[in-house]
């Protein structure tokens, strides 16, 4: 099988797509897939990976809004590569202008759209969904479900991560709806990682003894992962007990954050960290992991944290949900500062080893990476089944 992978979101100095993709290349090597990533770059060229995938770039302008990313400025260099590379699968990685692209090509390919991207929940949902009901909202912003059924309808496939999505899209009227979770690198994050003495110096960097607790917060640092307000939330909550937080990122919003943090010495941020061995001993030497994202189509962080044996305080919606478990997180209503303060004071009257121990209890539930490409490739299978039975 012969897959095209064309990847919007892919951002060469991280980002959950980037990991996605990487796994994937992996996963196609060890498969003998044949994996093609055609991806927005600074300029023309072909990277061939050691096991026979290529990365293709074509040069692209940068986002406006976040110079890390770029965009497809025309479909017709897309076009081009696909019509040399002859696909049985070309799959689109993004709703917006990249769903166009893939749908307009007319090569005899099947096709998936993956929804790597949930705009209602990061924009609409998060804008107004504390001063208007969902349904006002979605007609409100009906011509985004319109360009996306009229996109849809010429994909084979629309694959979503999560339930919550899945609902909406059905909702809305989306066809050929899949929904395959996705999953983690399963031997790179472990319980077994924890390190007291990482832990010790993790608190001692947010000016703490070893009695208090430390909690950890990863992601992008943007308008949609709420950081200010789980920065306020942990400030009021720490109050009652010693707590420190450090979080792990990069992003447009650093000044943002940074203001949030203010004068506090036991909060901490620190640049991404590249070295993803050292990121799974942090993970794991935690005693908390804090998300303000609802609008994730996955979470893979957060399944990287509970599969490291973390704790989780979670929101109630989008992908977060799918890791909610009473027995060692605690879920707050999403986008709400007071109930994540709530959630937190919950989370710290629990004893921390029994939570410690429950968290570890569940961490090989974790959905494997290889088990989602499994599903994913057995559904691209079907697809090229039923196009060669027409």
């Amino acid at each position: 099988m012969k897959i095209v992978d064309v990847s919007a979101f892919y951002a060469p100095h991280g980002g959950g797509v980037r990991t996605y993709v990487e796994c994937k290349i992996a996963y196609a090597e060890r498969m003998g897939i044949d994996l093609v990533v055609i991806i927005p770059g600074e300029e023309d060229r072909e990277d061939r990976r050691p096991g026979g995938a290529r990365v293709i770039s074509v040069a692209s302008p940068k986002l406006i809004f976040d110079g890390r990313y770029r965009y497809f400025k025309s479909a017709g260099p897309i076009h081009d590569i696909l019509n040399a590379e002859q696909p049985d699968i070309v799959e689109a990685s993004s709703p917006w202008r990249t769903a166009n692209i893939v749908a307009d090509w007319k090569g005899p390919a099947r096709k998936s759209l993956f929804m790597h991207a949930d705009p209602m929940a990061v924009y609409a949902y998060r804008w107004f969904g504390q001063v208007a009901p969902r349904d006002t909202i979605d007609r409100t912003f009906a011509p985004y479900h319109n360009h996306l059924r009229r996109a849809a309808a010429k994909f084979d496939t629309v694959v979503c991560c999560n339930p919550d999505l899945e609902a909406r899209l059905r909702h809305a009227g989306i066809p050929n709806v899949t929904m395959i979770p996705l999953g983690i690198e399963a031997d790179r994050f472990s319980p077994s990682l924890r390190s007291a003495e990482l832990r010790a110096k993790m608190l001692a960097k947010c000016h703490l003894p070893e009695d208090a607790r430390l909690l950890l917060a990863i992601c992008r640092l943007s308008p949609d992962k709420r950081l200010p307000m789980v920065i306020e939330a942990v400030s009021v909550a720490s109050a009652k007990q010693p707590v420190g937080l450090i979080v792990i990122g990069v992003g447009r919003d650093r000044p943002m954050v940074l203001k949030a943090i203010g004068g506090n010495p036991h909060i901490r941020l620190i640049d991404g960290v590249r070295d993803r061995a050292l990121l799974a001993r942090m993970m794991a030497s935690a005693d908390g992991f804090v998300h303000g994202c609802e609008s994730e189509t996955f979470g893979i962080v957060i399944a990287e944290a509970a599969s490291s044996g973390v704790p989780l305080i979670l929101p109630d919606e989008g992908g977060a949900v799918t890791f909610a478990d009473p027995s060692c997180s605690v879920s707050y209503r999403a986008g709400n500062p007071a109930a994540l303060v709530h959630a937190l004071d919950q989370f710290l009257d629990r004893d921390p080893t029994e939570l410690q121990a429950a968290a570890v209890r569940r961490a090989d539930q974790v959905f494997c990476i290889n088990d989602h490409f499994d599903s994913l490739i057995d559904t691209y299978q079907q697809c090229t089944m039923t196009m060669q039975a027409a």
